[in-house]
């Protein structure tokens, strides 16, 4: 029998759905908790007061691999057979050096299971973020005393991209339109992908006009719901991160796209659960899309435009990055793009601003080298 879930009781001002999904974080939290070793209890109350919920649950996880990694891949495996059993000496015996070891391994391991074997790859970014997690476990440790050195200064730098290093991925405003066209007529998709298009067409509209126009982070676009959006005052509500509200104003194009979902497409309220009857981006079935959902839907129009296969489409994330690039392209304010966007600092804002495609593409537009190419005035072909 499927075990039921606790009644929320929700006093906030927010509604049910985000309360619910900032339980669930909260719930995985303390399921992991309870899979590490009970005297690391102050690391969870100081992961719990510092860090966001989705950070605390990433170095949660990172540091359950790394208790997991001691036990398979160290002298450990010798003294206990569950993470559970790690004591305080056992880190007091830990070396930066091992640390290293550790990050080294991470970038590539193998799995062995029932179902074969996988193999596993982190790229920089993912192992500056558990190097990070234990850097915070062994700062703990040595500041309450259950280890005698702050070993964290011997932990290798990983190298990360520097601002404006690397391109930023995002559409161009000539791959918007194709891709808006697509969604519009349906060109480019199988015969399969056309059968559900002519039921989603216009939900599916919604979710890309979204992303382009506001930079929604994916959660924020996922929570949505009907009561979200005041046509009588122009704008909508979102939640950020860290629990804050935020107002967007309403443009003539979301206001059509909305009314043309709502009215022609969406399953009217009686059709519903009462969970679902409030939720904006339904599934065929009735239910609020999942995350996994909404990428597969933005992959799929994405690779559309970009001329390449759906597993290469782009990610919700990236069409943030193309609402960035194409503000700021138009003239707009780093600063308000920043507001717009919820940056916490400038200068992630700035990255957008230094993503330099169109200027390369002039550059290079009229700078041939084959003799037949070159025009000269006009004249010369």
């Amino acid at each position: 029998m499927e075990e039921k879930r606790p009644r929320l009781q929700n006093k906030t001002d927010k509604p049910d759905n985000v309360v619910e999904r900032e339980n669930r974080v909260i719930e995985q939290c303390e399921a992991l908790q309870q899979e590490l070793p009970s005297w690391l209890r102050g690391y969870f109350m100081y992961l719990r007061g510092n860090v966001l919920p989705m950070t605390r649950l990433a170095y949660l996880h990172d540091l359950r691999f790394f208790c997991e990694y001691l036990l398979k891949e160290t002298g450990l495996k010798e003294k206990h057979s569950d993470i559970k059993e790690l004591t305080p000496e056992d880190f007091d015996d830990i070396k930066a050096v091992d640390v290293n070891i550790f990050i080294d391994y991470c970038r590539r391991y193998k799995v062995e299971s029932e179902e074969g074997t996988a193999i596993y790859e982190n790229r920089n970014p993912s192992l500056s973020r558990k190097k990070s997690a234990v850097s915070v476990l062994f700062k703990y440790l040595y500041r309450d005393g259950f280890v005698e050195k702050n070993i964290t200064d011997g932990f290798d730098p990983i190298k990360l991209p520097k601002p404006g290093e690397r391109e930023i991925k995002a559409l161009q405003d000539d791959e918007v339109m194709k891709m808006l066209d697509s969604v519009t007529t349906g060109s480019g998709l199988t015969k399969r992908e056309k059968d559900f298009w002519e039921k989603t067409k216009q939900r599916d509209k919604l979710i890309l006009l979204l992303l382009v126009t506001y930079g929604l982070r994916l959660s924020e676009l996922q929570q949505l719901n009907i009561s979200s959006f005041n046509f009588d005052r122009g704008e909508f509500k979102i939640y950020r991160k860290r629990g804050k509200e935020s107002l967007m104003p309403i443009n003539r194009t979301i206001t059509e796209a909305f009314s043309d979902y709502v009215n022609l497409e969406r399953p009217s309220d009686d059709t519903l659960d009462e969970e679902n009857k409030d939720a904006l981006l339904l599934s065929l079935r009735g239910t609020r899309l999942t995350d996994r959902q909404l990428r597969e839907i933005v992959k799929k129009y994405t690779s559309v435009s970009l001329g390449t296969s759906r597993k290469r489409g782009y990610s919700p994330h990236k069409l943030r990055a193309t609402a960035a690039t194409s503000l700021i392209s138009r003239g707009n304010s780093i600063y308000d793009v920043q507001e717009l966007l919820d940056h916490d600092n400038v200068t992630t804002t700035q990255l957008y601003a230094a993503h330099k495609l169109n200027t390369k593409r002039d550059l290079i537009k009229n700078f041939e080298w084959d003799e037949d190419m070159i025009k000269d005035d006009g004249e010369k072909k």
